[in-house]
């Protein structure tokens, strides 16, 4: 049985250790957190007999196979950079892995040289629904894909960089190659992730698809749902059908099947897909030459379009992906929107 290791000991950290109900592959053994008053709590919570202050001593005395790092994204630079050092095997970094055109930087060449393998923490790859949808979608059941429609009620950085994944690995992960954005709202660009509150962005992909981004108070939301957080959804649209996925439901039309529609528990759906995300990782661990589906690779090419959509609203023009990000974007944004 594999072994993992909690680095930040906050609400995230709960969800995925709430998940290990589910794992079949690994077990978690030990967390680490500066602020021991919330590791005291998150340990006595999770039964876990191990507890550090110091990340250097922690790996070094657990040797996990797997660390999940869910920390405030300030901090994804420098600890993933310390969990590449120390040789951790594999690391779960929870979203957004960056914020602006620095960390990219600096991720995109750690992710160069580093022989940990780093995965993100975009769990709605794995809701079983999005699996089969997914697997629809290759096997041609809607047709030849022509459209793609994200949207979700938060920020770009703080929830679209899940429906971005969603519309990447729908498509193939086919690249994209150009971006035109428009944003709007300064409120957002002083929270923990910060971002404009809204954002409008069209997207191209080396395959010919468009996508469609809608971020912010703006984007379609579930009826009764109040939180930001319950409004991430995709459409994908083909010659030949569609597959519609939200947080509370699903909907499906072939030609062979006709229309279909149903609901879902997304806390239950939410957990599962977590514990699917986690054994992922523990697979890596045994065969790290597995091409995972959120490897920090193919996060940094989609947090990618993101800078290049910050770009084209300041710049006031279509950018040409991947993108070379200017520095300084946040400050940018809050001369312009501020």
């Amino acid at each position: 049985m594999r072994k993992s290791a909690f680095l930040g000991c906050g609400a995230r950290a709960r969800a995925h250790a709430r998940a290990y109900a589910f794992v079949e592959k690994g077990k978690p053994a030990a967390a680490c957190d500066l602020d021991e008053e919330r590791l005291g709590k998150f340990a006595d919570e999770f039964g876990l007999a191990h507890r550090y202050t110091d990340i250097h001593e922690m790996i070094e005395k657990e040797k996990p196979d797997l660390l999940h790092i869910v920390t405030a994204p300030t901090r994804r630079v420098p600890l993933m950079t310390i969990a590449s050092e120390h040789a951790v095997p594999v690391a779960l970094v929870e979203k957004p892995i960056a914020l602006q055109g620095e960390d990219w930087r600096a991720l995109t060449q750690l992710e160069q040289t580093t022989k940990t393998k780093f995965i993100v923490n975009t769990q709605l790859h794995f809701h079983a629904r999005n699996l089969e949808f997914k697997r629809d979608v290759a096997e041609g059941r809607i047709g030849e894909v022509r459209f793609i429609d994200i949207s979700c009620a938060s920020t770009m950085p703080d929830q679209g960089v899940h429906i971005l994944e969603l519309a990447h690995s729908y498509n193939g992960f086919s690249s994209p190659t150009r971006v035109f954005a428009a944003v709007a709202g300064a409120d957002a660009l002083s929270a923990t992730a910060p971002s404009p509150d809204t954002a409008q962005a069209a997207i191209a992909f080396e395959n010919g698809v468009r996508a469609q981004m809608t971020t912010g108070p703006y984007a379609p939301r579930i009826p009764g749902r109040e939180s930001v957080y319950h409004h991430k959804r995709i459409a994908v649209h083909g010659t030949e059908g569609f597959v519609h996925w939200t947080m509370v439901g699903w909907e499906r039309f072939t030609r062979s099947g006709g229309y279909e529609r149903g609901e879902h528990d997304y806390t239950e759906e939410d957990d599962k897909a977590q514990a699917r995300l986690t054994d992922s990782a523990f697979d890596l661990r045994a065969d790290p030459s597995i091409p995972h589906g959120t490897r920090l690779a193919l996060a940094l090419r989609q947090f990618n379009v993101i800078l290049g959509a910050y770009m084209s609203a300041l710049e006031r023009r279509p950018v040409e992906l991947p993108c070379a990000p200017s520095d300084g974007l946040l400050d940018a944004l809050r001369a312009a929107l501020g």
